[in-house]
């Protein structure tokens, strides 16, 4: 008789012990009803960043083909001797020790140098001063700012060099308005002395786009700042200094850092003004003129990349210097 009252009789026979209960085994997880779940969908803002990314695929295959591409084969063209019509050769730093004994290039050098430290102050101070003549309450403001453009826009055009070499040429409009005083010109653009000069005015010319945005500044400046010199018997030349120039010492800055560098890649109006020469006796000889000469017509491309490389190299000294000066003159109002 069992010792347990009520026990359930044991299944197991006389003299074993009965088997240690087992614990429920759960199901696993059925791996094929996983691979049938459907997939996470992705986040709105996931999707929308890949088709920004495939509609910019284009422009980022144009920046490497027609950008980053050409720029590290000139870097490498400019340590060979590559005259275009067999593989390059390399040559290591000589095209850059060739242009320290270059005469061509030294007058190229200095003629642009010339040519952008008077024709730049020249273009700003006649886009400053015409920004404040429209700025004054002028009825067709629009129009007129249309006009003063124009000159920034066709400019850098074949026609508007080809009018300008008319104008300066020995029977051309300044030598009949300086007639009508009794004075006898002669041909400008082929005379040594005035030839650069004839491009300076021309570029100097080209003071639409920096009046417009001289324009935009001059009217972010506070009325009230005015009236208070006014107030207190402020001449014009007074709140001009005083008021308009620091307040406008950023817009200078944008300005003539953007007009330094485009005047430094100035090639159109010395190409067609001097027939593609430089002439006459390297006058008007600008150096991305002389890089154009040394490249397509010499076929020394090696020499050319080189040049690149330098002017490069140059404007980006020059522009960082302005950055470091910057900080002397121009007034955030922070």
């Amino acid at each position: 008789m069992s010792d347990r009252v009520g026990a359930p009789p044991s299944s197991s026979p006389p003299g074993t012990q009965d088997p240690a209960p087992v614990a429920p085994v759960r199901a696993g997880p059925d791996r094929g009803a996983q691979r049938r779940r459907k997939p996470r969908e992705t986040s709105p803002v996931r999707r929308e960043g890949r088709a920004g990314y495939l509609f910019l695929l284009p422009w980022f295959i144009g920046m490497v083909a027609f950008t980053i591409g050409p720029i590290l084969g000139s870097l490498y063209l400019s340590f060979t001797k590559y005259p275009l019509l067999k593989p390059p050769e390399w040559i290591g730093l000589a095209n850059f020790r060739r242009m320290l004994e270059d005469p061509r290039l030294h007058k190229a050098l200095w003629n642009t140098v010339q040519y952008v430290f008077v024709s730049v102050p020249l273009q700003l101070i006649l886009a400053l001063a015409l920004a404040m003549l429209l700025n004054r309450g002028v009825r067709g403001l629009a129009f007129y700012r249309s006009v003063y453009y124009l000159p920034s826009l066709l400019a850098g055009s074949v026609s508007i060099a080809i009018l300008w070499r008319q104008i300066f040429g020995a029977d051309g409009l300044i030598n009949q308005i300086l007639a009508l005083f009794g004075i006898e010109g002669e041909s400008w653009v082929q005379h040594p002395d005035f030839a650069l000069g004839t491009l300076v005015l021309l570029n100097g010319w080209t003071f639409g786009a920096p009046m417009v945005i001289f324009l935009a500044g001059l009217r972010q400046i506070p009325v009230s700042l005015y009236e208070a010199a006014d107030v207190d018997g402020a001449s014009r030349w007074t709140k001009f200094r005083h008021i308009t120039l620091p307040l406008l010492t950023p817009v200078i800055f944008f300005n003539l850092v953007m007009q330094m560098i485009g005047a430094f890649q100035s090639f159109t109006q010395a190409f067609v003004v001097s027939g593609g020469e430089g002439g006459p006796v390297d006058s008007t000889l600008l150096y991305t003129l002389y890089l154009y000469q040394r490249g397509f017509r010499a076929f020394d491309m090696g020499y050319a990349s080189a040049l690149a490389w330098v002017l490069l190299a140059i404007i980006a000294a020059l522009t960082a210097l302005n950055f470091l000066l910057a900080k002397r003159w121009v007034f955030y109002g922070d």
